[in-house]
C-alpha cells in the first residue's frame, strides 16, 4: 500500500510541476516575429476572402 501512496505522490508532484511550468509559459508575451507573421497571414485571408 506504501508504494500506491509514494506512487501518488509522484504523480501529484509531477501534476503541479507541469502545471507550473505551462502557466509560465502562457503568460509569457508573444514574440514579435511571430505576431508579424500572424498579421501577414490574417491580411492574406482577408484578401482571399474578398475576391470571392
Amino acid at each position: 500500500m506504501d508504494e500506491k501512496k509514494e506512487k501518488d505522490a509522484l504523480e501529484e508532484q509531477i501534476r503541479e510541476n507541469l502545471q507550473r511550468a505551462f502557466m509560465e509559459k502562457a503568460q509569457e508575451n508573444v514574440p514579435d516575429r511571430f505576431m508579424s507573421l500572424l498579421a501577414q497571414l490574417k491580411e492574406q485571408d482577408e484578401a482571399s476572402h474578398g475576391e470571392e
